[in-house]
């Protein structure tokens, strides 16, 4: 019998960092959960990514290092489901991403999927996700699941448009600056085994969407607020004299299918930086929340947008860049993120939006997570979603002081958010 010819990409135009930025103790890693009302049989979640991962084929990858650029190779066998770690978007190593770049795992009643990022972004993994739990509930408790609402017929053949490197699609004729100001880092003492905590606070929907509406922006917008009013505050005892101080700025990820049409399941995000420059006097709540509303309109547009695919895109097409062999490569897209990247905000801010199911599902699905990995050379990020009628607000760090938790979920409820904390530690905010 003749071997199967197994499926290559090349990384999409955002997947082409991360491998080229990670180091020992670090790489892009996020986690996307759902929480269902009964324990989780491992043999049959096995089974049902066994199915499952013959419909996403940009998901089903190793990575692998080749002589001018890293490219994704198919995988032809799932991974083997395991228990969860002690924390989530734990560590995954050069060794791990060349067996396969995505783990599935489980623990009581939760089903976990963490995936590197230049296999995909938030959107494709919650439908990667959506879809294996509906391939564990049909298989499980024999439910015929309609795909719609995000999930797939895992028996489909994948379309390829879900394959397509929607960057290189929307390329176009002009490019915008991205030049930005360095901003204020939150520092502290650094975690033994690059333990992770992540504290969650859960909060009733309908509230966070009444304060929100209470100042006419949207829930990003005010959550984004709360977010630099309290990092302001964090600056302000840490550093009292405001000629010293730096931009406070949050990095919040935009899911360019909003803008373009794109069934990619790849990478199709791209981000903008708003912020208040701290430097030029104090700030109410009030005129923060109306400086961030603006800087978001000003910068969400598809003008906009394209504008800064383009400038991503250029340098992908630069002919010299082309021929350099990956490793001289990689030393100038390390150098530039080190005087670029991470530096440019304090944290990052991913809201997935609202979570829905085919009718089938729901009333097995409790809830759902979302967690990103800390960055590289930060100590905080924040992934946000809402299921039903809760918003699940997930906070990770790499130190060991929780000043920033402490204060955002303290703001949320001096602003009227009823907030319900949980915690993979004790002695929590």
């Amino acid at each position: 019998m003749a071997e199967h010819k197994r499926r290559w990409l090349r990384l999409d135009n955002a997947a082409k960092l991360y491998p080229a930025v990670r180091t020992k103790n670090w790489c892009n890693v996020f986690r996307i959960s759902i929480t269902l009302n009964e324990r989780i049989d491992p043999e049959v979640l096995q089974a049902a990514l066994n199915v499952t991962i013959k419909r996403f084929p940009s998901v089903a990858m190793r990575l692998c290092r080749g002589f001018f650029w890293y490219y994704l190779e198919e995988i032809t066998t799932a991974p083997l489901v395991t228990p969860d770690l002690p924390y989530p978007c734990g560590k995954m190593t050069s060794q791990d991403m060349r067996q396969c770049a995505f783990r599935v795992l489980y623990y009581e009643n939760r089903i976990a999927a963490e995936f590197f990022h230049s296999l995909t972004d938030g959107n494709g993994g919650l439908i990667f996700l959506k879809t294996l739990a509906a391939e564990y509930l049909t298989q499980k408790e024999h439910v015929e699941i309609e795909p719609k609402n995000g999930v797939f017929d895992r028996l489909e053949a994948p379309n390829d448009k879900e394959l397509e490197d929607s960057f290189l699609k929307y390329d176009g004729h002009t490019a915008t600056s991205r030049r930005e100001e360095t901003a204020y880092k939150i520092t502290g003492t650094r975690e033994k085994d690059d333990f992770h905590s992540v504290i969650t606070g859960i909060v009733d929907l309908s509230d966070a969407l009444s304060a929100a509406k209470k100042y006419g922006v949207s829930l990003t917008a005010y959550l984004v607020s709360v977010m630099i009013f309290s990092i302001m505050e964090i600056q302000d005892t840490e550093i009292p004299d405001k000629k010293k101080q730096k931009p406070v700025k949050v990095l919040i990820p935009v899911n360019l299918r909003n803008y373009f049409d794109s069934a990619s399941m790849r990478n199709f995000v791209l981000y903008i930086t708003p912020g208040i420059d701290a430097r030029t006097g104090e700030f109410s709540f009030e005129e923060i929340v109306k400086n961030i509303y603006y800087q978001m309109k000003l910068q969400l547009t598809e003008k906009q947008m394209q504008a800064r695919i383009t400038a991503n895109v250029k340098a992908e097409k630069n002919k010299f860049l082309k021929v350099l062999p990956l490793f001289v490569k990689n030393i100038g897209i390390k150098a530039v993120f080190s005087m670029t990247g991470e530096k440019k905000s304090c944290i990052t801010m991913s809201n997935l939006g609202a979570v829905t199911l085919p009718k089938e599902m729901e009333k097995f699905a409790e809830r759902f997570d979302f967690t990103l990995g800390v960055q590289a050379t930060g100590s905080n990020n924040c992934g946000i979603l809402s299921y039903k009628d809760k918003l699940y607000i997930n906070m990770i760090r790499n130190i060991k002081e929780s000043e920033l938790e402490r204060l955002f979920f303290t703001n949320l409820v001096k602003f009227g958010i009823a907030v319900t904390v949980e915690s993979n530690q004790k002695d929590e905010v």
